[in-house]
């Protein structure tokens, strides 16, 4: 892995696409990143027998908890945080502040020191229509995060008819760059 200075936190939700994390590291450093992967517990465990092959294609630990008062952070500081796939669930508690998990309380945080992000849906048509989830994905956008949601990036499939291997990862990435160009 080459050594960089752009730095991307990469966080995932417990959303089938989670599991070809490998190959968007992989496209994320031939882009310039040194990614640093968090995961929300779900998908933590979804992944659990990947955590060392991740760990060796970041050179980081794969964090998915919240570290100890005082003990050191393994990570280098972020410039951009993309979180993809993200679900139902982590859309609507990040929007509402709640953080409860590692995942959530780096990005409601980030949006108070101004880092910028980037996250993509990953939901179906009948969460969708649950309200929260348009005033969540609202708020997001208006607290300055880029929701690639809609036209031209993530459309939700009807319940049970998603295809994870046609997730637009490539949309994320480039969002995250140009998120960085844009700072």
């Amino acid at each position: 892995m080459a050594t960089t200075s752009r730095v991307l936190y990469l966080f995932g939700s417990a959303a089938p696409p989670v599991f070809d994390i490998a190959n968007v590291i992989e496209d994320a450093q031939a882009r310039g990143w040194d990614v640093c992967l968090g995961l929300t517990p779900t998908a933590a465990r979804w992944l659990d027998s990947q955590h060392a092959s991740l760990e060796r294609l970041t050179g980081h630990p794969v964090r998915s908890e919240y570290k100890t008062p005082g003990q050191p952070d393994v990570w280098p500081k972020a410039d951009v945080i993309a979180v993809a796939p993200a679900t139902f669930n982590t859309i609507n508690t990040w929007a509402l502040g709640l953080t409860h998990d590692f995942v959530v309380g780096v990005i409601a945080e980030g949006i108070g020191k101004g880092i910028p992000m980037v996250t993509m849906p990953c939901v179906n048509a009948a969460y969708v229509q649950h309200r929260q989830f348009e005033r969540s994905v609202s708020e997001l956008r208006e607290m300055g995060v880029r929701v690639l949601y809609g036209d031209g990036a993530f459309l939700p499939n009807q319940p049970g008819q998603g295809k994870p291997t046609e997730y637009p990862w490539h949309l994320v990435l480039d969002a995250a760059g140009d998120a960085l160009r844009e700072r």
